[in-house]
């Protein structure tokens, strides 16, 4: 038996930050993506999000990798989306996310800032969150 205690902090946009997840939609939205998960043997220990993003803490196993659970989460999501036509136009996550481990130290932190989102933004644009995340952990440095 594995014993794996591994969380990531996962974080996409709509496609050219469309703010297509209004409130309605988000809560529909997260609910799937529990239960779509689940069913994938992905456990989400948190999920919210804003008007074009969404952030979620994933606890990993050792049958997916980040990359593997991104896109089951992403590509699911959005053809639900489509399918229930949730939105006035063709529905899309952009390409890229945001993945950072979280130590059992932080993750009520995590967890507390996730769950916060909505207010979080009033203060702070989604873009300028964004580019905190890419310049506070370095993913702005190109690498060889």
């Amino acid at each position: 038996m594995s014993y794996i205690k591994v969380y990531v902090h996962f974080v996409w946009s709509t496609k050219e930050r469309l703010p297509f997840l209004n409130d309605s939609i988000r809560n529909q939205l997260f609910a799937h993506i529990r239960d779509n998960a689940k069913k994938k043997n992905i456990y989400i220990d948190f999920i919210n999000g804003y008007t074009d993003h969404v952030h979620v803490l994933v606890s990993l196993n050792d049958d997916l990798s980040i990359g593997k659970i991104a896109q089951l989460i992403k590509g699911e999501s959005s053809h639900w989306i489509n399918q229930l036509q949730l939105t006035a136009g063709k529905f899309e996550w952009q390409d890229e996310y945001l993945a950072i481990g979280v130590g059992d130290d932080k993750l009520d932190i995590v967890r507390n800032y996730i769950a916060k989102q909505p207010e979080h933004h009033k203060k702070v644009s989604c873009a300028d969150e964004y580019n905190k995340f890419i310049e506070r952990f370095g993913f702005d440095i190109v690498r060889p």
